[in-house]
């Protein structure tokens, strides 16, 4: 078992640095995938300092994507990391009457990632509160016709968004959806598997520890 774990620990040590090498070859949304992956799977401890270094340079540089999904995830990131990002990034989205322009409501997956995002809303932004109730709204009139993966992350977000699940319990659920994804990384996968196993060998020892 401890030979086992030896070698458990040195793959992962090799993954976590090929994995690190990923931040500077990459645009500024695969960084945001790159940085919603890692959390997603709860392994985002790994690598504090290539993630606080790669938010603080996306939260000071511009940002000119047209796609809902991708201006929610960089909103959810940051604020969850304590960036400031003002609810008007959604403006783009909207009409001179402040309702969503109706191409939105087709769009399933910007749809959930606007849903979660507007959960960080703080007192006083009505307009993330009502974003709650239109996202909701879509997402439960489409829900049965969505692929797999993404009805699943859908339903466990209509039933507790995102920024309030626990970590450990949403990863578990995320590995089996994540490898079902067309530009899935092999190496984060199992990178998350591995820290996910040491882990319960760790709590294991603790437990026969504490039961002599």
């Amino acid at each position: 078992m401890q030979m086992s774990e030896e070698r458990m620990t040195e793959r992962s040590n090799q993954l976590k640095e090929k994995i690190i090498g990923l931040f500077p070859c990459s645009t500024i949304v695969e960084q945001l995938y790159l940085v919603d992956t890692l959390q997603h799977l709860s392994v985002d401890q790994h690598f504090h300092e290539q993630i606080d270094s790669t938010l603080r340079s996306t939260h000071a540089g511009e940002f000119n994507s047209s796609s809902l999904h991708e201006v929610a995830l960089r909103f959810r990131i940051l604020r969850q990391q304590g960036f400031w990002v003002s609810p008007d990034v959604f403006s783009k989205f909207k009409d001179e009457d402040g309702a969503f322009h109706v191409n939105v409501t087709n769009d399933p997956r910007g749809l959930l990632s606007l849903y979660n995002a507007a959960h960080l809303f703080i007192h006083g932004e009505t307009e993330l509160e009502e974003s709650i109730s239109f996202a909701r709204r879509h997402l439960e009139s489409m829900e049965g016709r969505l692929e797999y993966q993404l009805a699943e992350q859908v339903r466990r977000a209509l039933h507790l968004p995102l920024p309030r699940t626990l970590k450990r319990v949403e990863a578990l659920h995320y590995m089996s959806e994540y490898k079902q994804e067309l530009m899935h990384n092999s190496s984060i996968l199992e990178f998350a598997k591995l820290d996910f196993n040491l882990l319960q060998r760790l709590h294991l020892k603790e437990l026969k520890a504490l039961s002599r």
